[in-house]
């Protein structure tokens, strides 16, 4: 058997010849309507982040003196939202490449529809991924995001994740747009370790980086593995014989198969949008609290019910944290000290009795006000930083088998840190409907090289219908578990590691040649993405 083609005629159930499968017309192009709704909606989206932006700036009163940090701000978002144009195409094209190459749906029909529901994705998405992704990033630049080295940081990174990306795109290589972003993470925290005359190593987290490269090196194995037992198990189960052959020439599959595979299909779209979307917006809040600390440092939208909660949750924390550190006492700010500590991550004499003053002043802040919405714009800015170093230490304090915390008292410091991460961690939704637009009309372009790699590359044989469906029902249910646990994973490895897994199995063979091409931009990936970034930063940084 020939790569990509059938080399034996086949006989049909009334005993007439079938033709082989036909390659997709891919090369048909959008009509001129569908190009103006395209353009349409893009311009639409960019006035409605314009207008949000101006609205929430204008609903906390604060007085614009100078529109510098607005054009920085809009020149960030549209890097940021470019990462998710991106994004949308180059990884999006793994999810319609089954419809297309099994003739369930044109490939026009396709795209749209997957951009579509990568839209929806986006808009449903829990936020869990997106604070995972930005807790990678070293706690001093968080803190200082409005600062130079903060807009340093945030360049770098997207513009190291979107140079990547491309290139493998050019090429056509799956790479994973999750891989590239981790390693761009990395990248800028080592840098800025050495910058700071520290080892590179203290410049990332690295038991957060550990779970998230677990998610991102097994969830190809999972891929691969769970894909191939599923379709054994269908050809067990299912004895149907039209399920597990290949496209009739340009004919569409069974109505009940096409289905199927077009609900296998939406299902890949959604989940990349919820898992993949969340990427950017993480980022996309960081240059917000940097810019405009007044309207995005804190969760003014947190209903007063939720203050109250606050107060409850921060008086019984204060208890439990003075009483560990009794006897010891400090004199100035605790906050050196509580960030040595996220820095470091060891407890000293020091960590509790600074942390328990800086838990006590942040209760007294948001007190003080009653509300979060009543907060001043001059101490907006300080409060988040303080709600986020607190918040951090207390999760780094979790894990520490020093921290000589029974379960109740490891109970009430989560229910605090919750507290806190609601009034930090949050995400308006007029950002959860820019990222959807960027994603969605992202997945609508240059999907063609990624769809030809994974439809025609990597099988020696053309992709059946049970093939594509028990890829894509496999690539769906690891992306909305990692979802669920707050993980980011790649649909790119899951989805083309999943054809591969059922081609196997089926005895389909594989073409080595893609098959290593896969392999060496998934290993590469990562350090390629830790260089580039890296590089990057040490550049703006001396820039700004």
């Amino acid at each position: 058997m020939t790569d990509f083609a059938l080399n034996q005629t086949m006989r049909g159930t009334g005993g007439g010849p079938i033709q082989p499968a036909s390659r997709p017309n891919l090369d048909k192009g959008f009509n001129p309507l569908t190009m103006i709704l395209f353009f349409g909606v893009l311009a639409a989206g960019l006035l409605f982040v314009a207008y949000s932006i101006y609205a929430d700036v204008e609903e906390t009163g604060t007085k614009v003196t100078t529109y510098l940090p607005y054009l920085l701000l809009m020149v960030a978002l549209l890097i940021a939202l470019g990462f998710e144009f991106v994004n949308g195409f180059h990884d999006t094209a793994n999810a319609v490449a089954t419809v297309i190459y099994t003739h369930s749906l044109p490939a026009e029909v396709a795209v749209m529809w997957s951009g579509f529901f990568n839209f929806l994705g986006v808009l449903l998405s829990s936020g869990l991924v997106a604070f995972g992704i930005v807790s990678l990033l070293p706690v001093e630049l968080i803190l200082q995001v409005g600062s130079s080295a903060g807009f340093a940081m945030v360049f770098a990174l997207l513009i190291a994740a979107i140079i990547w990306n491309l290139g493998t795109w050019y090429f056509g290589l799956p790479a994973s747009s999750s891989h590239t972003l981790i390693g761009s993470i990395i990248g800028v925290g080592v840098a800025n370790a050495l910058l700071r005359g520290r080892d590179g190593t203290s410049g990332v987290d690295w038991s957060k980086a550990t779970e998230i490269g677990y998610a991102l090196l097994l969830s190809p194995l999972v891929g691969f593995i769970c894909a191939a037992v599923l379709l054994l198990l269908l050809k067990f189960i299912v004895r149907n014989p039209a399920l597990y052959a290949a496209p009739e020439g340009n004919k569409a599959p069974p109505l009940w198969i096409r289905g199927l595979l077009i609900l296998t299909c939406t299902g890949v779209s959604f989940a990349h949008g919820s898992n993949d979307g969340q990427k950017g917006m993480g980022l996309i809040m960081l240059i917000l609290i940097g810019t405009v600390p007044t309207a995005y440092a804190l969760n003014r939208a947190l209903p007063e019910s939720q203050v109250v909660q606050f107060a409850k949750t921060s008086a019984a924390a204060s208890a439990v944290i003075s009483a560990k550190g009794a006897g010891h006492s400090i004199i100035g700010d605790p906050r050196p000290a509580v960030t040595q500590y996220v820095a470091h991550r060891h407890i000293n004499e020091g960590t509790y009795p600074s942390l328990a003053v800086l838990v006590k002043e942040v209760g007294e802040q948001v007190q003080k006000y009653g509300s979060l919405k009543k907060m001043p714009a001059e101490a907006v800015g300080n409060t988040r930083n303080d709600m986020y170093l607190t918040s951090e230490a207390i999760r780094f304090l979790m894990k520490d088998k020093e921290n000589d915390l029974n379960k109740e008292e490891s109970g009430i410091l989560n229910a605090y840190k919750g507290s806190l991460d609601n009034a930090t961690k949050f995400i308006p939704n007029w950002v959860k409907i820019a990222v959807a637009i960027a994603l969605g009309l992202g997945t609508m372009i240059g999907w063609k090289r990624i769809v030809v790699t994974v439809g025609e590359k990597i099988g020696k044989s053309h992709l059946t219908y049970a093939q594509g469906a028990s890829a894509e029902l496999v690539a769906a249910a690891t992306i909305g578990a990692a979802d669920m646990f707050g993980l980011p994973v790649s649909t790119t490895h899951v989805l083309s590691s999943g054809v591969a897994g059922t081609m196997a199995a089926n005895g389909s063979g594989l073409q080595m040649a893609t098959i290593r091409n896969l392999l060496m931009a998934w290993v590469l990936t990562l350090p390629a993405a830790i260089l580039i970034s890296g590089s990057l930063y040490v550049i703006f940084a001396r820039l700004f």
